[in-house]
């Protein structure tokens, strides 16, 4: 009976225990507005706009699988206090839009994809001009719910345009004259809408997310194609386990080089805050040097 007893004290001390560490992990600490994400691409693109006049919290921990997801219940009580909740698309994020759902009248719900023209690709914040429509909806619930701040978000917002328009020139520039047309990703596919304009086209040996099949014999075809056509360079994602690429470097000589989807993020750049536009100038550096691109 005592032994009983002292695994119930024990697992109710655990339960006690995550209960704390889940609403910490999203808990709110001032009176600011209070907005919900999802993840990283609507939380930098949010914060690159609110600056420090709004509370921004993100759901999805840094380096977290951000197609399969499952909310804390520290979620829940974030969620109910919100002013705002945003995401990306109920295709790309299944466990948000349930989330939607259960959120309090007070909390304004937009779904970033809603007002953008369907794609086959779901990652569609890689479209500059799509990421720049994001960036509106998300100014225009702005205005809504925290109007006092009207003239600090307009600034941003203005500054962000700025970027967005130097970024499209340099990817325009930087990507025009390459040795090669082709990105062999050992990843997922998501980074189609980012090379298309540029007549690149995208191998990868995943799908649309994280979760596909690695076979040795795909594996061995890939890096088949790899040798015949020359490629020098292979990317991968930086949060995602290097074995394969390693894998496929080791069979073919080519190099390895990080992409950057921004719809997951690793811990330490997300302390550091990076930004939408820092990420994309990093994918365009290793495009440069992956696909032999001359310098102008």
């Amino acid at each position: 009976m005592k032994k009983i007893l002292f695994l119930v004290i024990i697992l109710a001390i655990a339960a006690g225990l995550f209960w704390a560490v889940s609403n910490r992990a999203v808990r709110f600490v001032s009176s600011k507005p209070k907005i919900v994400v999802s993840g990283y691409v609507p939380y930098t693109l949010t914060k690159q706009l609110v600056g420090n006049t709004a509370e921004v919290l993100m759901l999805l921990p840094p380096g977290a699988e951000p197609h399969s997801f499952e909310p804390t219940p520290g979620a829940l009580v974030a969620l109910n206090q919100a002013d705002a909740f945003i995401y990306v698309s109920d295709e790309l994020e299944p466990w948000a839009a349930d989330l939607a759902k259960t959120v309090g009248e007070q909390t304004r719900v937009l779904q970033l994809a809603k007002l953008i023209r369907p794609d086959k690709d779901p990652h569609i914040w890689m479209d500059f001009y799509k990421a720049e429509l994001m960036v509106y909806q998300i100014g225009a619930l702005l205005a809504e719910i925290a109007p006092q701040n009207r003239s600090v978000t307009d600034k941003n917002w203005k500054n962000f345009d700025a970027q967005l328009y130097e970024l499209k020139e340099a990817f325009q520039a930087g990507l025009s004259h390459c040795k090669y047309n082709e990105v062999v990703h050992i990843g997922h596919l998501a980074f189609g809408n980012l090379l298309r304009p540029y007549g690149i086209t995208l191998t990868a040996l995943s799908g649309s997310s994280h979760e596909g099949e690695h076979s040795a014999k795909k594996i061995a075809q890939l890096a088949r194609e790899i040798n015949a056509k020359k490629i020098p360079a292979i990317f991968t994602e930086d949060v995602i386990s290097p074995r394969l690429a390693q894998t496929v470097a080791a069979e073919t000589g080519a190099e390895i080089l990080p992409l950057y989807s921004i719809e997951h993020i690793s811990k330490q750049d997300f302390e550091n805050q990076v930004s939408y536009t820092d990420l994309m100038h990093r994918n365009l550096e290793n495009l440069k040097r992956g696909l032999v691109c001359p310098a102008f």
